[in-house]
This record gives C-alpha cells, structure tokens and sequence, in this order.
C-alpha cells in the first residue's frame, strides 16, 4: 500500500472492525451505507484511512449517544461487553469483562457485585474515568 496517494495508516475492512470491535459484516455495512469512506488499493481491497477510521470511531463513541440512550455521563470511556468472571470476597470483588478484544478487570465493593447481580454472562460496561492512563503503540 505504498504507492502514491495511497492513504496515510490505511486498515483493511477487518482490521478496522477488529478496532472498533464490530464484525467485519458491520463495518462492511457501514462502508456501504457511506458512514466511514473506504478506497481500494492496489489489489482492489477496500482500506479505511487511519485519520477517517480515527474519525468515525470519535463519532460512535460521542457522549451524545451515551445522553440519547439514557445513560449521560461525564465519563468518556465505555466498554460495552460480558461479565466473564466474578470473584466475591469478604468486603471486595473482582469483576472481569470482555469488551470485545479487551479484557478489563475491577475491584469494586462486593455489596456492588451483588446489587448489580453481576455474574458470568451478564452483560455490563466498564465505565472508566481516569487522570492516569498509559499509550503503548501496536
């Protein structure tokens, strides 16, 4: 994909559903739909630019859904996902959930767990708000 005009950190359809953590189907769809705009390359594969993938994930993930779904937060970051494990002890528990490509483990108050009835397969969001977090490059 090095050729001139090529797009800048361009991702295949499934690389950039594997991101978004959506099936390549749905990014198909979207694509389709004229949502996110993707080129072909070289090989008449469709690619997404990383700038206009980076764009349309801003999009999804603006707090304006969040507020229309009912759910407004000063939080920004969301992960939707499942309860893959709970550990309950005397006054904590750890929660795991996937979200997609990510695991996401908490320690919240067992009396939470227990309120939020959170057990395997339950389905959950891991809310995070934080001063403090680390980038690593891929």
């Amino acid at each position: 994909m090095g050729h001139p005009g090529a797009p800048a950190n361009p991702y295949r359809i499934g690389e950039a559903a594997a991101l978004l953590g959506v099936s390549a189907d749905t990014m198909r769809r979207w694509v389709d739909a004229g949502r996110v705009v993707a080129e072909r390359d070289e090989h008449g594969h469709r690619i997404i630019a990383g700038a206009r993938l980076a764009a349309f994930a801003r999009e999804l993930a603006r707090p304006e859904t969040a507020a229309a779904e009912g759910r407004p937060s000063s939080a920004r970051n969301r992960f939707p996902g499942i309860v893959t494990d709970v550990v309950l002890g005397d006054v904590a528990a750890q929660v795991e959930i996937q979200a997609g490509p990510f695991r996401v483990v908490s320690l919240i108050s067992r009396e939470s767990a227990e309120e939020l009835e959170l057990v395997p397969g339950a389905p959950a969001t891991a809310v995070i708000k934080s001063t403090n977090v680390m980038i690593e490059l891929r």
